[in-house]
Formats: C-alpha cells, structure tokens, sequence
C-alpha cells in the first residue's frame, strides 16, 4: 500500500479524531442540533475512494500517486494530518478545487494529500463583523450565499468551480476588480493550519490588525500564491474601513448587468485588418485604464482564438443601472469594429448579476492542457502583434482549442501599493493567458511546442519570459508555469519569482522562514527559504 499498513491508516485515522477532541474549538463535540464535521476521512490506495481523490485535478497531465489522503471536514483533523506528516516529515500538498495549471498537488514526491474540499461553510460572523469562508467552497457557492444572503460578494474570478482555497492565496481577480479591487484587498485574515520545528501543528489566525509575525502571516496570504505556508481552513473577509450590518461590510454587486459581445471570423481578417483590431483594442483601453474614466468599472476580455476555432471576439460589460451604460457600450463597439473594417457580428444582453456568474458553462477538466501568463503594463507592440497573427494561423484543426485570452485589469486594483499585498502587480493593463488543450498523450509535444514557441517569440526582447520592464508587468502566480524556472526557456537571467513577486519575493521567504521551519509545503514554485 505505498508504504502504509492498513493498521497504520487505522491509526492515522484515530490520532486525526483525537486531536479534534483534544485541540482547536472548530473540532470539540458539536452541540445538540448543530451538524457535525465530516471524518475523519483517512484513506489510502487500496480504498476505492482513493482514485476519485486522486485524480480530480483539471489539468490531466499530472496524477498524483499519495501514500495517504486526508479528506477533511474540520480544521482539528487538519491540525492531526499536519503534526502526522511533520513527524514523519513526508511532503504534503493541498486540494481545493482542484484547478492548479500544474502538477503542484500531483507530484510523484507528494506522500500525504489534504482535501479540504467537504469544507464548504459561507457564514456571517456577528461578534467580529465579517465573512468566514471555508477553504473548500467554490467561487460559485461563495457568490450565491453572500450574495442571496446578504446582498454582498467578492471580486473574484469568472469560474464558478474554482475553489477559494488557491484563489484567494494567488490575489484572485475578475469582473467585478475594476472597480472593486482584487480579492485579497477584502481579505481580513486567514485562519491557518502551520508546524513548527518540532513537528507540532497548530492553527494561528492573522489578521490585518495583527501585529509581528501574525500580521506577516495575513500578508503572505494576499497575493504570496498557495502551497507555501501551510493549509488554509477559513478567509475572513471584511473591506478596509467597513463595520455594521452585514450588507456593509463586503461590496454590492450590480443587479444586473448589460454586457455586448463582438466576433470576427478569421476568414474576414487578413493579416492587416487582425492588426489594426488589435492596435485599436489597446489604445482603446490604455486610453480607459484609470479611474476617472466613465468606463472605470468596465469588464472587457479579448479572446484569440485559433484559426482552426474560426472566431476572433470581445466581450463587455457594465452595470445596467449606470446612466447611458447602453451608450458607453456601443461606442465602445463602435470604435472597435470600425477600425477592424470587416464584417463583424454584434449581440447585446442584459442579464441579472448572479445568473451572469452562475451561468458560465464550465469545463469538467480531465484533459491535458498547459497555460503561459504575462501581465502587460502596455498593449502588444506591432511586432508581437504579427507573431500573434502567425502562431495562431499555424497548425490545423488539432489547435481549435488553443488561444490567447487577454482580460482588463486598471481601475481599483492599480489604486493599491505594490507592497500593500503580496502580489505586487498594481501597475498592470492586461492579464494574458496563453493556452492549448488537447487530449491524447501522442499530441502533446506538438502543443507543448506551439505554446512554448508563441510565448517566447512574444518576450523575445526579454530572454523569452515577460521581465518587468516598461511593457511587462511579470506573471500571475495563479496561473503558474514551470518553464519560467527553465533556463532552457527563461534565458533573460531574471528568476521565475522576480516574475511572479517582483521586490515581495524576499519578505515572503521571511515569512516561511518564520512559519515553515520544516519546508512542509513546497512545490517547483514555492516560495523557499533563503538559502
């Protein structure tokens, strides 16, 4: 059984009630009426229960092969897998929703796995004045239940099914960040599983309003990337400065929202017409980056799809209620298909709000994919804009489902100093994500070639990788890339986490200097100790 007994799963399995009883609140008898915890839930190779746990990663490339996992419902049976792991010093991983674009939590060398993803719980917390979410809730959950419940939420990302365990960690962004910021400028603490040096596991709550090591600890968590610290249990959320009801404590979501989508068929643009749509596309947002613009909580994203797919489109949004929101929308279509020049399509909807974030279809996984991320500080030059034209002409109908995907950033986010959240890209116009998906294993050099290659000839200027500079902000570490740590494809002799962390990177080795004396928590790129 990969190194454990039965009896020895036995025991794991009992030591994790013990320490439930024996150690955090969260885990004591519950009360008569209340609902108690799932687990724990201690399981090994031979459980039929094994294979689902092992392979709910999206990205399937990667199975993970664990001696054990831990499905958890309570953060004492967190505490009991973590102290167990760190005596017997076997790497652990954690899985939340299960997006990670890498094999982080698949790696062959991961011996202990802890799922948190039966810890679902959205609540209000009256005494503190916040919202406590458990690691395991999806984007889609947490969404509904504040929203239905107190008529607030968060700005986070467009994918129902992606768990807040490594959302929230990585910084974590979407429709609503324009003009609400990112999510870890919401975040009031974290309440975290850790070890010390003598393999003793206990969980620390960090809040903003910590001091010393505590408050670091809160920082790491905004922005510093998951799988580096220890196992997240809950996010409270509360915004800056916000106290009272409920519904003032987190922003409030439009009641709905009045979005237009535009598309252009390949076959309609020619080189120079993809050209001039894109020239137009950047100087149109750079011009509207801010937040002294009418457009200031404009959503937008850009979607490049193969030739193979056959679609080129834009999509929009702002909220319905806003004066001449129908207005903005068109001239915002207007100046865009002008300056393609070709036919176009054009589709406008309205939309209540929660059905708009509910109501995105999503990917069930299971297929191999790989992605690439830059942050743009400003719009693609001529130069990348015909590399751009080439890759995603090359190839045949095996990359329909490759593309570049470029989402707004501006507005809230930038309002931010770079040092007041772990991530420090507070100067970014763009996200872009560069990304193919196929299904057979015999396929995958080929994409491997056509997405590597597209990414180093865009950074071509800056050794193949996006080197902060006047035009590149880095990399989003929610969208990790082993390449970056490959001198074969970062040639710059920039580091990987200069990328992702910029001048954060050092505090950040602080804090797991401080809080992960043992190196528990590590992946290819994990924040590391110094030295």
């Amino acid at each position: 059984m990969a190194g454990l007994t039965r009896r020895r799963l036995m025991e794991l399995s009992t030591m994790a009630g013990g320490a439930a009883l024996l150690g955090a609140p969260a885990a004591a008898t519950p009360a008569a009426g209340a609902r108690a915890p799932l687990g724990p839930v201690v399981l090994g190779p031979d459980d039929p229960r094994y294979t689902e746990l092992t392979t709910r990663g999206h990205n399937g490339r990667f199975t993970g092969s664990p001696d054990v996992v831990h499905l958890v419902g309570s953060p004492g049976q967190v505490v009991a897998a973590v102290e167990q792991a760190a005596r017997d010093r076997r790497r652990i991983a954690v899985r939340s929703g299960g997006h990670c674009f890498e094999g982080f939590v698949d790696d062959p060398a991961v011996r202990v796995l802890i799922d948190v993803s039966e810890m679902t719980d959205v609540s209000h917390d009256p005494e503190r004045q916040l919202f406590a979410v458990a690691a395991g809730a999806t984007l889609g959950r947490v969404y509904r239940t504040l929203y239905l419940g107190w008529g607030v939420t968060l700005p986070g990302g467009s994918c129902p099914g992606v768990g807040v365990g490594g959302h929230v960690a990585g910084g974590g962004y979407g429709a609503l960040s324009r003009r609400y910021g990112l999510v870890v400028d919401h975040l009031y603490g974290v309440e975290v599983v850790v070890a010390d040096r003598s393999s003793r596991a206990r969980q620390v709550t960090a809040t903003r309003d910590s001091t010393g090591p505590e408050r670091e600890l809160w920082w790491a968590h905004t922005g510093g990337g998951g799988g580096n610290f220890g196992v997240v249990t809950r996010y409270l959320f509360r915004s800056p400065g916000a106290a009272g009801a409920p519904g003032d404590l987190l922003p409030k979501p439009p009641t709905a929202v009045r979005s237009v989508s535009l598309g252009w068929q390949w076959q309609d643009l020619n080189q120079e017409a993809f050209a001039r749509l894109l020239r137009a596309h950047g100087d149109w947002h750079q011009r509207h980056a801010g937040t002294d613009t009418p457009y200031a909580d404009l959503s937008s994203g850009l979607t490049l799809g193969h030739r193979a797919a056959g679609r080129v489109s834009v999509d929009a949004a702002l909220d319905a209620s806003r004066p001449r929101a129908r207005d903005l929308l068109d001239a915002f279509a207007a100046e865009l298909t002008a300056a393609a020049g070709v036919p176009h399509t054009a589709t406008t909807t309205e939309t209540p709000w929660l059905k708009s974030v509910l109501g995105v279809v999503q990917w069930p996984g299971g297929a191999r994919f790989k992605s690439k991320s830059t942050l743009l500080r400003k719009p693609w030059s001529d130069r990348q804009i015909a590399v751009l034209h080439d890759h995603l002409n090359r190839g045949g109908e095996e990359f329909a489902t490759a593309g570049v995907y470029l989402t707004f950033l501006g507005g809230r986010i930038n309002t931010v100093p770079q040092d007041a959240t772990a991530l420090p890209h507070r100067d970014s116009l763009f996200s872009v994500v560069h990304e193919t998906l196929w299904g057979e294993p015999e396929q995958t050099e080929r994409h491997l070639a056509w997405v590597r290659g597209l990414y180093r000839e865009l950074h071509a200027d800056t050794g193949g990788v996006p080197v902060p500079n006047e035009a590149n902000g880095g990399a989003y570490v929610n969208y990790p890339d082993t390449d970056l740590a490959d001198p074969g494809w970062n040639t710059s002799g920039v580091p990987w986490s200069a990328l992702y962390y910029r001048d954060n990177h050092r505090r950040l080795q602080r804090v797991k200097e401080r809080w992960d004396p043992l190196d528990l928590f590590h992946h290819d790129l994990g924040v590391r100790p110094a030295g």
